[in-house]
């Protein structure tokens, strides 16, 4: 999730009692949901270094348990040092410890909760576990917990004005976690609803062999489906309130069988990176004048636009497929050829599929 959610999520388990218990919980409980995300600094050096890094060992297990008691460890010590207050709770190094933890912990749970995941038993398996029933930034989860924060605050200012008794927090605080965990519940039968409805099909005469379901970022019925058989992936829309789900209108991603230029694309380093994240992936080679032209997506983050392009690698070869350059980036623009269009040939063979649809030549 983004570091936003993560904050006002800390900000709203602090208000919820947290903060009564020691000095500078809150200031524990915001460092400590944002600290893991220490690790982005590997974006400095490059995008697919950051694919790599990112959500790894501060993301695990072990990790959120070493940052939990660092921040704790920290704040006590310069806690410590900080003139005492006439009121409120002293600095208790276990309640400190406590909250750090939880924090630490929160931040892996919420992005645990998207499709992009994380890897929680790092160093000892890099094996990625996601969720996937939240959008890697939320407007719903945002909207939930700046009402709960943010309408007690307002009532609290309007008190003021009126010489009325100011409203307390915690209420709020706690309908805004409350909130999380029904839409968490809600989003989870969506998820498990469209997975079924997607099973229930055969697409173009074969049989699924796996699944996958993303949500879109503001109705929590509408998601983005990704189903693979044997020769093809297909990407359609559903509903989880409907009846059924459209198997003869989706977007085709045709597998073909390996070639040398992809095979020389696969070998670089930021193929690799890409291939041990992806969870769908799909490939292209389109040739040119000066060589061949590779690229790499994962389905679980195509837009419906086809003017954008979600989690893309890129990767030039000349006649001699010796590598030009390799890149990955998060967003982009198509480029021409097979990556849009597709073929005629192709576009006929496609049950519902047409020009309109994006029919695209696909190896995984």
């Amino acid at each position: 999730m983004d570091n936003l959610t993560h904050t006002l999520t800390a900000v709203a388990m602090s208000h919820a009692g947290l903060n009564r218990k020691t000095r500078f919980a809150t200031l524990a409980l915001i460092i400590g949901a944002n600290i893991a995300d220490i690790d982005s600094v590997s974006r400095f050096d490059s995008s697919a270094t950051y694919l790599e890094y990112h959500r790894g060992i501060t993301h695990s297990l072990l990790g959120v348990i070493v940052l939990g008691a660092l921040v704790a460890a920290a704040i006590y010590f310069l806690g410590r040092r900080a003139r005492a207050k006439k009121t409120g709770p002293p600095v208790d190094a276990r309640w400190l410890l406590v909250c750090s933890l939880i924090a630490t912990g929160s931040h892996l749970l919420l992005d645990f909760t998207n499709a992009y995941g994380v890897r929680p038993f790092l160093p000892f398996s890099g094996r990625w576990y996601a969720w996937d029933i939240m959008f890697i930034i939320d407007p719903l989860l945002l909207t939930l917990l700046a009402l709960g924060l943010g309408l007690p605050w307002l009532f609290r200012l309007i008190s003021e004005e009126v010489g009325a008794r100011k409203p307390s927090y915690q209420r709020g605080a706690i309908f805004a976690l409350s909130s999380m965990v029904l839409l968490w519940g809600l989003r989870d039968f969506a998820y498990r609803r469209v997975l079924s409805l997607l099973d229930s099909h055969t697409y173009l005469q074969e049989t699924p062999r796996r699944l996958g379901a993303f949500p879109t970022p503001v109705n929590p019925f509408l998601w983005t489906g990704v189903v693979e058989t044997d020769s093809v992936l297909h990407v359609l829309a559903a509903n989880a309130l409907a009846d059924d789900v459209d198997a003869t209108h989706t977007r085709v991603f045709r597998k073909e069988e390996s070639t040398p230029p992809l095979e020389a694309a696969l070998r670089t380093r930021t193929a690799k990176i890409f291939l041990d994240f992806a969870r769908f992936p799909w490939d292209s080679v389109a040739e040119s004048e000066d060589g061949y032209d590779v690229t790499l997506r994962d389905l679980r983050f195509l837009s419906s636009a086809l003017s954008k392009r979600g989690f893309v690698v890129d990767v030039h070869l000349d006649k001699q497929l010796r590598v030009r350059s390799e890149s990955f980036s998060f967003s982009g623009t198509p480029q021409r050829g097979k990556d849009q269009e597709g073929s005629e040939e192709d576009e006929r063979g496609t049950s519902g599929a047409g020009p309109s649809d994006g029919v695209f030549v696909s190896r995984r």
